[in-house]
């Protein structure tokens, strides 16, 4: 084959390549100049996050600008464009210089006044360090390793632990907001003797609860029960309904969800024999039958074939065809638990007191006389926002703009409810993203977990982590307990958070093994879910650049998880979660299922792809052609 010479340059192509050189020259010069003055030493840094930090504050010195045009001309010429530069910027900058000089003949400029600490393979490898260090090894069939949160019945069923961590579970979470210390030592204890069995590594991290916002109590409802039986799509009852009727007074014992308990005089009870028949007439005046099926030292179950409405005082007699007969009345009905109805357009009044909170009462003309009302359960943030800021309730499925705001009060006006009216309830979640809060992310309840976490947790995960302030405090908190050698995860949910990020990334480099969550559930709401893409995307950046893994949590095959069939919008998602170091998973009467088929995409996707770099293995498709 002859040889082919390369041809020369052109001048019109000699003159666009120096341009090209002297734009990246400067803006090589421009990076180095703006990270020369970090807002601390590098040196109190830990060793190993050093140059990531370096490297970190040159990415962030990079994005302050707008490069796309740059981009396009490197492009042109076969170059990097830089868009995967995230985690060794100056390497890649110096490789183009040093190509395009080469190209042009001239000498090598000398590096501005600071020259690359790491390669263009330092970086990946830093980052997958950094990884093992926080999360443990990685697993023999996939990069990327998977979070379970930890239901309450692992405690006493040792078989949930070990059928996950069988299943290809990595990590395990423990949500500190819920259970005890005694449940929590039942979870670690199961797992390690199910890592004992299998040989397996697994990483234990605690979640601190943190200043979580909630909505407070709210009145009773109606002292009524529906009770009703299952039904087929006929109209045909398939399952009755099961009631229990216990002494007035007494204590019910455990029962089951489609169970209801009655209270009812023990004298009536004692009466009572299987197969025996009580009418009765319900809240609407209907005639009603219930079948006593056993009895027991507790009372009685019976079951209704039909639907009833029970309130205190339904009239109950025993179906006998002797006299005098044998009647009684409901004596209780189980709390029904309050809700307030909110539509577009309405008043929603918060307050900083504890008193519970209730819909709005309108007068026989349907005028308004009192707003809805309901406390929060951080009465302190109350004199905290001002007009015009916004405020989210339950996960964003409510929400509104204040209005007014009084010392212990602010006024809601409704903008983001469904037509027919939202139903809001007590314990609810609730968003201030606009308004700048004081209040720590470290509770004293916190506080008081991390004596048990340092003693038996790899890792600690920090809630509602909103400034550099509150890294330090954790940090501090941490070395009280003894707990140094413990790794922090930011969970990044708020947008202040979000804001802060490079800063407390920075701080928490103080410790040698550091993490990122991107709490995906609470940060939508903060942020607006049409931005969350966006957020994500910015997270998963600066994190790599600072060679600090990233867990992708909220909502991960929720579908499939809670109700055993995966949605396509999940599936999808969970695809794109396999550019994180880890990948959370909630709990579920599904979630082994759930972790199979995460296990499965996971494997799959590192395949095609790695990070943002798409990886081109030999396609069956493209075989179809030949």
């Amino acid at each position: 084959m002859d040889e082919i010479t390369p041809r020369a340059l052109t001048a019109s192509e000699i003159e666009y390549m120096g341009e090209l050189l002297e734009d990246l020259t400067n803006l090589r010069d421009s990076l180095c100049s703006m990270a020369a003055h970090p807002p601390f030493s590098l040196n109190e840094l830990d060793s190993g996050y050093r140059i990531s930090a370096e490297n970190l504050l040159h990415y962030l010195a990079l994005r302050r600008q707008d490069i796309r045009l740059l981009q396009q001309r490197l492009v042109t010429l076969g170059f990097s464009s830089l868009g995967r530069s995230e985690s060794c910027v100056l390497p890649t900058l110096d490789i183009i210089i040093r190509t395009l000089s080469l190209l042009l003949g001239q000498p090598l400029k000398a590096d501005c006044g600071e020259t690359s600490t790491i390669t263009i393979q330092d970086g990946p490898l830093l980052l997958l360090q950094h990884s093992k260090e926080l999360l443990g090894a990685t697993p023999e069939s996939r990069n990327v390793r998977i979070m379970v949160t930890m239901p309450t019945e692992s405690a006493q069923d040792p078989s949930i632990i070990r059928d996950l961590l069988k299943a290809g579970m990595n990590c395990m979470r423990i949500n500190c907001a819920h259970d005890d210390p005694e449940t929590w030592l039942e979870m670690i204890n199961n797992l390690q003797t199910a890592k004992e069995e299998f040989g397996q590594s697994c990483q234990v991290f605690m979640d601190l609860g943190g200043p979580k916002i909630r909505t407070g109590e709210i009145e009773p409802g109606p002292h009524v029960v529906h009770v009703h039986p299952k039904r087929n799509e006929y109209g045909i009852t398939v399952f009755p309904a099961r009631i229990l009727l216990v002494p007035e007074g007494s204590s019910a014992p455990e029962i089951s969800d489609n169970q209801t308990v009655f209270g009812v005089p023990k004298s009536f009870l004692q009466k009572l024999k299987r197969f025996d028949e009580i009418r009765l007439l319900d809240a609407r005046h209907k005639s009603r039958k219930w079948t006593v099926v056993e009895v027991s030292d507790f009372g009685c179950r019976v079951e209704s074939i039909k639907t009833c409405y029970v309130v205190p005082g339904t009239p109950l007699q025993l179906k006998e065809k002797q006299r005098p007969k044998i009647t009684a009345k409901i004596t209780s009905v189980p709390k029904q638990p309050g809700f307030i109805v909110l539509r577009q357009g309405d008043c929603l009044v918060v307050t900083a007191d504890s008193n519970a909170g209730h819909s709005k009462h309108l007068d026989t003309q349907g005028n308004l006389v009192t707003p809805a009302t309901i406390s929060c359960t951080m009465p302190e943030v109350v004199s905290q926002v001002h007009p015009g800021e916004s405020v989210w309730f339950d996960d964003g499925k409510i929400g509104g703009v204040i209005e007014k705001v009084e010392t212990d009060r602010f006024w809601v006006k409704i903008q983001h409810a469904r037509p027919e009216g939202s139903k809001l309830r007590a314990g609810k979640g609730m968003n201030l993203p606009d308004s700048q809060l004081n209040v720590s992310s470290l509770t004293p309840t916190d506080i008081s977990h991390l004596t048990f976490i340092a003693k038996h947790a790899d890792a600690v995960q920090m809630s509602f982590v909103n400034s550099a302030h509150d890294v330090t405090l954790l940090d501090e908190a941490l070395s009280r307990v003894k707990g140094d050698h413990l790794g922090i995860v930011l969970k990044i949910e708020t947008r202040r958070g979000f804001e802060n990020l490079p800063s407390m990334l920075l701080t928490a480099m103080r410790r040698p093994k550091v993490g990122v969550m991107i709490a995906r559930g609470d940060l939508a709401v903060e942020c607006g879910y049409e931005r969350l893409a966006e957020v994500q995307e910015e997270i998963l950046s600066v994190c790599e650049a600072a060679h600090v893994p990233v867990i992708w949590a909220t909502q991960v095959l929720e579908n499939l998880a809670q109700k055993g069939m995966p949605s396509r919008a999940e599936i999808s998602d969970a695809v794109m979660a396999h550019r994180a170091e880890c990948v959370m998973l909630n709990k579920g009467p599904h979630v082994i299922e759930a972790l199979g088929v995460l296990d499965s995409i996971l494997k799959r996707m590192e395949q095609h792809q790695t990070k943002k770099r798409a990886l081109l293995r030999a396609l069956r498709l493209a075989q179809n052609g030949r």
